[in-house]
């Protein structure tokens, strides 16, 4: 069974602080700082209150998360590009951009299938 939390499809039988994790933008710190806040730190999802879901919701709401996370990274990106600096020329070459050493290490970053941005 899932429950729905602000868009997201959340598995009810897990603990709280897991199942917060499958929200984009959310992690384990985040998720157990939310958690410590509402002090609903070892309940499942579906044992909780009609009020603890409801906070739990609202102090949810207060953080960036999914698709406005998402829009705002490629904001970021699209301006770091736009700049014509050191770092977004490595960026248009997908190379690392932050000093790493590309003789023997940056494979991966070389074979990166990135969108048109």
């Amino acid at each position: 069974m899932k429950i729905n939390i602000c868009g997201v499809n959340v598995s009810a039988y897990k603990n709280v602080v897991f199942s917060l994790i499958k929200i984009y933008g959310i992690g384990y710190k985040t998720s157990v700082k939310i958690c410590k806040n509402l002090k609903i730190e070892n309940k499942k999802l579906i044992k909780l209150n009609e009020t603890e879901k409801i906070s739990l919701i609202e102090s949810i709401r207060k953080i960036t998360i999914e698709n406005n996370l998402k829009m705002l990274i490629k904001e970021n990106l699209k301006r770091i590009l736009n700049l014509n600096n050191f770092k977004s020329f490595r960026h248009k070459k997908k190379l690392p951009c932050r000093g790493q050493r590309t003789k023997t290490n940056a494979k991966t970053r070389k074979k990166m299938n990135y969108e048109n941005i």
